[in-house]
C-alpha cells in the first residue's frame, strides 16, 4: 500500500535516537505505517498496515 502523492509524509525519529540520529528508525503514519533506517533513507522503507504494525510493536515490547 502506497501513500498518495498528495499525502505529505511526516517522518518521526525514534525517541531512542538522541539528537544525532544514531542507530535508529524513522516512522511515518498515514494510510499505512512506513519505517526506514535513519542512516540509509535512500534504501527505501518497509510498509505495514495498522494492525500488523501494532502486532509488531507488541512483540518488540516483550
Amino acid at each position: 500500500m502506497d501513500f498518495s502523492k498528495s499525502e505529505k509524509l511526516i517522518w518521526n525519529n525514534s525517541s531512542y535516537s538522541g539528537s544525532r540520529g544514531g542507530n535508529c528508525v524513522e516512522v511515518a503514519e498515514g494510510q499505512c505505517v512506513l519505517v526506514r533506517d535513519t542512516k540509509h533513507r535512500e534504501l527505501g522503507h518497509l510498509s505495514f498496515q495498522g494492525p500488523k504494525w501494532t502486532n509488531l510493536l507488541n512483540v518488540l515490547k516483550r
